[in-house]
């Protein structure tokens, strides 16, 4: 079972893509949306709120998001209040379910408490579809983390995640390199020019962030021609072709085409379009990140080299050049390439399959081979059937009671000092 949220396209084709191959290997694989698990439409309504904030009020998306990042409380503040959605989580998962896999953030900390409390008998993975990592990604109870590159993992270890692999990423198999032949092709076929340097830009699914100034930016460089992707973000699609900012396109369905016809790749929040540019061996520019998670993501993508964050407008030219035509473009081409050596869905499927969490060396920093699990993968173990705890019948004003209850010595607990008269760390609490 994997349960991931409708917050954008990155999380669930991250789910889809990993329910397919884990198909291919013969298991039964179900995608859940969080939004159809909470009560009375609150994810749909929660769903409405994060995009808004995104199009319209950023600032305070990146607010809350840098709360949640400094705030010692903010992770078990989550737990407690998630807390009424256990049963219903436990109902929706099948008798014969082997493993749980968590695409999401708020997944994280409602499965990972299942798993500590002993209410969920299967082992609970996160797969940390971000580059970097927010303290909300990381919950007590997790069996592993799949990361996608060693910096991501000493951000999860970090932050107390226990197991943390290094496992690859997850796309498509039609985003690939192409040949000069198929970008030639492709941009006559779309019309766009076929000798000039192209800069592919992107912002989500939901065209959230500083598109239309960032385009012009790119035509006033000079160095590359803008072609925008606008998603769904229908009012940004027609303010762009009003403006004849380069080429424009609204929501397309042929984006691995799209990518093989372009020469970079600029994006501006680290999400799944980036993970496809470097799978199809495109160098990826983060310019003028969203708050939040954008800018995270950029800071650990510049550091694991498989992404250059543009700081400065007046950089974007001259770095345009060297990705496109340079050897830093080639490195970076060859870190990106590097991150689908490796399978996620091995790992799922060798800890579904054998029962067992992973045991991994303390430095191992390597991917797992997506031929097999190898010596340091699962160890395998006699497969146990599922075993789900008993639900108990629902009792509203009880669990209400203990969520205060549990709430009020959280609190308590949160503000007494240690014994060297230091405050707990900002880190979420292995122990609970």
């Amino acid at each position: 079972m994997i349960i991931y949220a409708s917050a954008g396209a990155g999380h669930d084709g991250a789910s889809r893509e990993l329910a397919g191959r884990l198909r291919e290997r013969g298991l039964l694989a179900e995608c859940v949306d969080l939004a159809d698990i909470f009560p009375w439409g609150l994810g749909r309504l929660l769903r409405g709120t994060y995009h808004g904030m995104l199009s319209r009020l950023p600032w305070i998306y990146g607010l809350l998001f840098a709360i949640g990042g400094n705030f010692s409380r903010a992770a078990p503040i989550t737990r407690a209040l998630l807390r009424p959605v256990w049963p219903r989580v436990l109902r929706m998962l099948p008798p014969d379910t082997r493993a749980v896999v968590s695409t999401y953030p708020v997944v994280s900390q409602i499965v990972g408490p299942l798993r500590r409390e002993g209410r969920l008998a299967v082992p609970v993975i996160t797969y940390l579809t971000d580059f970097a990592v927010n303290p909300i990604w990381v919950s007590p109870g997790i069996d592993v983390h799949c990361a996608a590159h060693r910096t991501t993992r000493a951000e999860a270890r970090a932050l107390g995640a226990g197991e943390v692999r290094v496992a690859g990423r997850l796309v498509s198999a039609g985003f690939r390199p192409g040949s000069p032949e198929e970008k030639r092709r492709t941009r006559e076929r779309l019309g766009l020019p076929v000798d000039a340097r192209l800069a592919l830009l992107v912002a989500g699914s939901w065209g959230v962030g500083a598109v239309a100034r960032t385009a012009a930016e790119i035509a006033r460089t000079g160095v590359a021609v803008p072609v925008v992707v606008c998603g769904r973000n229908g009012a940004l699609f027609r303010r762009l072709r009003r403006r004849h900012t380069g080429h424009v396109f609204g929501w397309v369905d042929d984006m691995p085409d799209l990518l093989r016809a372009a020469d970079v790749l600029v994006e501006n929040a680290g999400g799944l379009t980036a993970l496809e540019a470097m799978a199809c061996g495109l160098p990826v520019v983060t310019y003028r990140p969203i708050p939040g998670h954008g800018r995270a993501n950029a800071a650990t993508m510049a550091e694991a080299g498989v992404a250059t964050w543009v700081r400065r407008p007046a950089d974007l030219g001259p770095t345009l050049v060297r990705l496109i035509d340079g050897t830093p473009g080639q490195r970076q081409r060859a870190a990106g390439l590097a991150l689908f050596g490796a399978d996620p869905a091995a790992v799922v499927a060798d800890i579904a399959l054998g029962g067992a969490t992973m045991v991994v060396p303390e430095a191992s920093d390597g991917p797992v081979p997506a031929a097999g699990p190898g010596p340091a993968a699962v160890a395998p173990v006699a497969a146990a059937p599922a075993r789900l705890a008993p639900v108990p019948p629902r009792r509203t004003l009880t669990r209400w009671v203990g969520l205060r209850a549990g709430m009020a010595r959280l609190r308590a607990g949160a503000d007494q000092p240690r014994p060297d008269a230091t405050r707990p760390a900002n880190r979420p609490d292995r122990q609970g």
